[in-house]
């Protein structure tokens, strides 16, 4: 296949880094539209077959322009993060270290408490475990201490029926999952993740960042700051539990934690590598993660209508959110981060789709399209 290297334009006058197949110019094209328009730097990716055929950045690493984005620069995805989390789970279950269809308590005994003890690990995965939030108030200091985020969870009462209702778990999400793969393996979620996902695939994706990789980081640009939700979908009537200012992102103490929910730190290469093993059937690029049944299991739909946190109607599957009929193909799976970024998975196609950038916006009326022009860029390309 041809492919395109070095710098190059899309329809306007912006430079984009990196290479992309002839057959995927048309990603090339939205990425720089998005670099003209709403873009500081940004990063996209796209891998076929497990095999990467788009990997583009740009744009500059700061407001003022002065610093380029650079290959290797990476950045805060938020809620990109929950992909990595729940490919986590999906491998320990594979593995059959982990039943998503037995009790949580089975694995974390004290989560029992308080009419919990018939909560499922599927229902975390899925977001109908009724722990959206945390009850009790929470500061930031709170939620970087991995045990008393983790025991104000297992000891509070769920706020639906679990396995009912859906609700997102915008921040509580992480701690949920990440405590039960604790238990399992006995290292944190990041180290897990590190050692069994990113390690194996040379994916540069960080749950909890360490200290040499600081300056590569491109430090989040905040939306309009009256946003203070996790999510900036969230509805505005909700006030975030601990109160998280998106600058909180750009802080030592935020990278440092584990946060499994929305502090993984990288790039739409590293994130489109990883998710390609969902994409090809548990293998990609000679790594076997999980095999082809394991992989489906991400599409096991656990709720379908209308989201109570996020105000939309969702479906969830383990981890991701579904297909909804706006996709061309079924089998496909997703989820992003506050702000903008996004990944997809297209069984279907084998195809992984990623997109990362350092400015956020706020959904408005017309809402952030960014990432949904680089998708359709994608699909062009896939269907030429």
């Amino acid at each position: 296949m041809a492919v395109s290297t070095g710098p190059g334009y899309g329809r306007g006058m912006v430079e984009t880094s990196g290479t992309c197949t002839d057959q995927f110019a048309p990603v090339r094209a939205a990425l720089a539209a998005s670099l003209d328009d709403k873009d500081v730097g940004a990063s996209v990716a796209v891998y076929l077959d497990g095999e990467p055929v788009v990997d583009l950045w740009g744009g500059h690493l700061d407001e003022a322009r002065t610093v380029p984005w650079e290959r290797d620069t990476i950045t805060n995805t938020w809620s990109t993060t929950k992909t990595m989390t729940a490919l986590c789970a999906l491998v320990l279950a594979d593995r059959g270290e982990l039943d998503l269809d037995a009790p949580v308590a089975r694995h974390w005994p004290e989560f029992a408490a308080n009419g919990k003890e018939d909560v499922l690990v599927r229902h975390l995965l899925g977001h109908t475990a009724g722990l959206p939030t945390w009850h009790e108030p929470m500061t930031l200091d709170d939620l970087y201490d991995w045990p008393t985020a983790t025991s104000r969870l297992a000891a509070q009462a769920p706020a639906w029926k679990p396995g009912v209702e859906g609700g997102y778990h915008a921040v509580t999400y992480g701690h949920l999952v990440g405590e039960v793969i604790r238990r399992v393996t006995g290292r944190t979620p990041g180290a897990f993740f590190a050692e069994e996902i990113a390690g194996p695939l040379s994916a540069d994706f960080h749950i909890g960042l360490p200290a040499e990789h600081d300056h590569r980081v491109a430090p989040v640009i905040p939306p309009p700051e009256r946003v203070l939700d996790p999510d900036a979908a969230l509805p505005r009537d909700r006030p975030a539990n601990p109160p998280l200012p998106p600058s909180t992102a750009n802080t030592e103490a935020w990278r440092r934690a584990e946060i499994p929910a929305a502090n993984g730190h990288g790039n739409a290469r590293s994130v489109a590598a990883v998710q390609s093993v969902l994409a090809c059937g548990g293998t990609a690029r000679g790594v076997r993660l999980l095999s082809e049944a394991g992989c489906e299991r991400a599409l096991e739909e656990q709720f379908s209508g209308m989201d109570s946190s996020l105000g939309v109607p969702m479906r969830w599957g383990m981890g991701y959110g579904l297909h909804t009929g706006q996709l061309p193909n079924p089998r496909t799976c997703f989820w992003g981060g506050w702000g903008g970024s996004m990944v997809l998975v297209d069984m279907d196609a084998r195809m992984s789709v990623a997109y990362v950038m350092n400015r956020m916006l706020e959904p408005d009326g017309v809402g952030d399209d960014r990432a949904f022009m680089i998708l359709a860029a994608a699909y062009e390309g896939l269907s030429g």
